[in-house]
């Protein structure tokens, strides 16, 4: 690596290296839920591999019978084809038996899909939800719209949300169709340019849950990740009152020279830092980047070299994503950039 900078093999290698350390690395098994709306799509999942499981080992019984009889001689020779015979087998299995059992799976499915409410506002026009999540190519953005307007802010891709409360969530999309999903949390939901979408999810217990975008949506779809934390009430109200304060003020020499590259480059172009002249709405608020574990839509652990090879060579990293490489931040600049974008906690 050169002194003045992160050359694009480097790059490359720090690439290499968090790939195998993918983006919201935890369990997402939607057969062990850890939500009330996850524990009803896990039941009907539970259900229906029962269900195939006893249709196999009956077709399997008739395999073995019909071997049987073959061994015995018994289909040593063909009857005539026109002889007739066999309608009964025919309507059972080809029509009656397919039929209860796809009946039954789509009357308890729609039973389990009349189980999940919006909310408390799920008869009115227009309910009121906790979280606006906006889907974009490639990333996810949250507006929190709980209490009065100077209790809001927005984050990106990384959610809280209190333990044993349900919460709603709205999704829009402002270029293609996306598709929300936190498989032990709940089912998916679309995100559709024009229309407004509908979600409850509620955690169980305290943990990291991880999601993804589950509708293709371009060239970097497998990289739109998504991660749920779950907190005590208590942990999730410090956070929330931590979130509606500006931007961390750096101290440090190096992060205090970073601050002035940062507001004097074209990051303020597309950023928003909360207290400072950045104001950028085309890409994630970066008030407190340093808080969230991962960057680039969970693409990528949120630490220094992931951060110097994202600024400079993002499309390396990320082909296509609207962060362009900005590898003309080298040497003391780039340092003392990514110092203040590592203390906005």
């Amino acid at each position: 690596m050169k002194k003045l900078g992160l050359s694009r093999a480097s790059a490359l290698t720090t690439i290499g290296l968090t790939l195998l350390l993918a983006s919201c690395d935890v369990p997402r098994s939607t057969l062990n839920p850890a939500g009330p709306a996850a524990e009803k799509l896990a039941n009907l999942e539970w259900l229906m591999i029962f269900i195939f499981l006893c249709v196999t080992f009956f077709m399997w019984v008739l395999i073995m019978w019909a071997m049987k009889r073959t061994r015995r001689g018994n289909f040593s020779e063909h009857a005539p084809i026109d002889i007739g015979g066999g309608q009964g087998w025919v309507t059972f299995g080809g029509f009656l038996f397919p039929f209860i059992v796809l009946t039954f799976l789509f009357v308890v499915g729609l039973r389990a899909m009349s189980s999940f409410p919006m909310g408390d506002n799920e008869k009115t026009e227009e309910p009121k939800p906790d979280i606006l999540v906006i889907g974009h190519q490639w990333w996810w953005e949250a507006h929190y719209l709980q209490g009065g307007v100077d209790q809001h802010f927005t984050t990106a891709n990384e959610f809280h949300i209190p333990v044993g409360k349900p919460v709603d969530i709205a999704l829009e999309s402002t270029d293609v169709i996306h598709s929300f999903w936190v498989p032990k949390l709940h089912g998916k939901v679309d995100l559709v340019p024009g229309q407004v979408n509908y979600i409850r999810i509620q955690a169980d217990k305290p943990g990291n849950y991880g999601g993804t975008c589950a509708e293709y949506c371009g060239a970097q779809h497998a990289h739109m990740e998504l991660l749920v934390v779950a907190q005590t009430p208590e942990d999730y109200q410090a956070w929330y009152q931590h979130q509606l304060q500006p931007g961390a003020e750096p101290t440090d020499p190096e992060a205090v020279h970073g601050k002035e590259v940062f507001l004097a480059g074209p990051c303020i172009l597309c950023h928003t830092v909360r207290g400072t002249s950045a104001g950028g709405t085309v890409g994630p608020d970066l008030t407190h980047l340093a808080s969230r574990q991962y960057i680039a839509a969970n693409a990528f652990q949120n630490n220094k070299a992931n951060l110097e090879g994202w600024v400079t060579h993002a499309q390396t990293m990320k082909p296509d994503a609207e962060m362009p490489n900005l590898s003309f931040f080298t040497g003391t600049d780039l340092r003392s950039l990514v110092a203040y974008l590592q203390q906005l906690q």
